[in-house]
């Protein structure tokens, strides 16, 4: 399930509103890739991450890090409240257009930092595993996108 929530937010979602707002004729794709990205990469899929690692710290402690000890659960729990922030700042960005490009930067910078800490655990899970290629897949795109758009 993680995976392909994961796979909408990060891909199909933000392409299904880009073609949808081509047709409209908008005209600008990069502008509207990188609106959707933003919203649903660096916004909703930040802040569902948040709600879920702020109420339910286990879950990632133990499905993502393999880690059995409650003791992590507050350094969870604040990750979920950085998280949360990101993801609101993402998800304003779709009514507050000239938040686009620092929502994809914060949010391109927080996943690649993410997935560099994944890459570091010699032993990860497929979960794991799954956020070390999207947090590098996401973090990439979102980065690009903040290029294109300081270079036009």
């Amino acid at each position: 399930m993680y995976i392909y929530a994961v796979v909408a937010l990060l891909f199909v979602l933000p392409a299904i509103c880009t073609l949808f707002e081509i047709m409209l004729g908008t005209g600008d794709i990069i502008a509207a890739a990188g609106k959707w990205l933003v919203f649903w990469a660096a916004g909703v899929r930040l802040f569902m991450a948040g709600v879920k690692q702020s109420s339910q710290p286990g879950f990632t402690a133990q499905s993502i890090f393999g880690l059995d000890d409650e003791r992590s659960y507050p350094i969870v729990r604040e990750v979920g409240f950085g998280n949360l922030s990101i993801g609101t700042l993402g998800i304003l960005s779709l009514v507050m257009p000239s938040w686009i490009v620092p929502a994809a930067l914060v949010g391109g910078l927080y996943y690649l930092l993410a997935g560099y800490g994944h890459f570091g655990r010699e032993h990860r899970n497929s979960l794991e595993q799954t956020a070390l290629i999207t947090d590098f897949l996401a973090g990439g795109l979102l980065l690009a996108f903040v290029a294109a758009s300081l270079l036009r």
